[in-house]
């Protein structure tokens, strides 16, 4: 498996753009992915029981099974609680998109982000899809447009790609993501999109994604909010050549392998991203009795404000870890908890079974005051592991969502 530079153009067959549409001020507001093949589509959704429009959308025709060939993501407007108008609106979307790129109108997703209530501007999405066609290509550049024009909030595009091998193919899997406010997914204002060029059956293709998910995407949180958009969507056009991957099997976890390794690169730019954030923060839960034992105390942390708050403070305030694990609802022996902290600038054990170790508060803060940082807990009671992912809590989170409608 090799990463490399690319974006959502990166696999075979796949095309993207990112332009202005006027949704915005001066900003880009549409973008386009495009597969020359149709595609088989996988989805997750938020588990919010209000959902936005889109959200419902392309549940529905990710259920249909069938097939694929162009997303249409808006930024601006989040086409949310926005009634029978908003799902009228989605249906518009994929009318003209199937009309401007002579493709069927069942296979269209489309997806939006921004302000929850108001309604789509059509005067300007619909003319939006026509400049989206004249600007499509599969360049590097291409991909990275259309990740800027996904952003909200986020203060960088965040996109990753890599290839392995299978069945004798170089396989490339794809994506680009955007999310850094209202993020505790549950399956963020978060969306994702994921290319690949794999021939795989759209069963398989939801396993992979379903499953990895619970360790990825769920495992992630800056704020504690669940959106009413949150979706992941994966299309897979077979372009490569390699042998269709139909059942589990070695050609199935080489295939799961590099799309696993996406899926988390994009969780960890999302969480290092979070509004306000300057720091990546990362809880490893190792050595638990149980896999699920370990995420409730690993999420715990990296959702409490308390510890988020030293985090950005560079203060090794070790108790509130402890006391994060210990409201999580799991069971564990406080009296045999390890903890660390690691980051680029090395490693210190702050607690041996349950009490302070004899450490320096100034490597402490050194180590803290890295731009990405990770708290460990060694339970010492089996051999399971989990790892959340998160970000410190500035002021300036409150300064962004104060006055983010204005």
């Amino acid at each position: 498996m090799n990463q490399i530079d690319g974006g959502v153009t990166a696999p075979k067959g796949f095309y993207a753009a990112g332009v202005p549409a006027g949704i915005k001020k001066e900003k880009k507001d549409m973008a386009v992915i495009y597969s020359e093949i149709p595609c088989e589509a996988a989805g997750v959704f938020t588990r919010n029981l209000v959902k936005a429009a889109p959200v419902k959308w392309d549940k529905k025709v990710v259920d249909s099974k069938k097939k694929c060939q162009a997303v249409i993501v808006n930024s601006g407007i989040a086409n949310a609680c926005t009634g029978e108008e908003g799902m009228k609106r989605c249906a518009e979307t994929a009318e003209e998109t199937a009309k401007v790129f002579d493709i069927a109108a069942e296979g269209v997703l489309v997806a939006s982000t921004g302000v929850i209530g108001p309604q789509l501007p059509m005067d300007k999405l619909l003319p939006g899809i026509g400049i989206l066609k004249g600007k499509l290509a599969d360049s590097r550049e291409a991909a990275h447009l259309a990740a800027e024009a996904i952003m909200t909030t986020d203060t960088v595009p965040k996109e990753v790609a890599v290839q392995t091998v299978i069945g004798g193919k170089t396989v490339t899997v794809a994506g680009m993501c955007k999310g850094s406010g209202m993020i505790h997914p549950d399956m963020c204002t978060m969306l994702c999109f994921l290319t690949t060029d794999a021939a795989i059956t759209k069963e398989m293709l939801q396993k992979a994604l379903s499953t990895d998910v619970e360790d990825t995407f769920n495992m992630i949180s800056v704020d504690g909010d669940t959106s009413t958009n949150d979706t992941v969507l994966v299309l897979a056009n077979g372009a490569s050549g390699c042998p269709e991957i139909a059942a589990e099997g070695e050609e199935y976890q080489a295939f799961y392998e590099a799309f696993h390794f996406v899926m988390e690169e994009l969780c960890k730019k999302i969480a290092g991203d979070g509004e306000g954030a300057t720091a990546l923060f990362e809880v490893k839960v190792i050595h638990a009795g149980t896999k699920e034992q370990a995420k409730i105390l690993s999420k715990s942390v990296a959702t409490s404000n308390l510890t988020k708050a030293a985090i950005y403070g560079h203060d090794a305030n070790w108790g509130r870890i402890l006391c994060a694990m210990g409201y999580s609802g799991a069971t564990f022996d406080p009296e045999t908890v390890d903890l660390y902290f690691e980051s680029a600038a090395g490693k210190l054990q702050i607690v041996a079974n349950g009490t302070a170790t004899d450490y320096s508060e100034e490597t402490a803060t050194k180590i803290l005051s890295e731009p990405a940082v990770t708290a460990i807990a060694d339970l010492k009671a089996g051999e399971a592991c989990a790892t959340a992912w998160g970000c410190d809590l500035t002021h300036e989170y409150v300064t962004i969502n104060a006055d983010y409608r204005s």
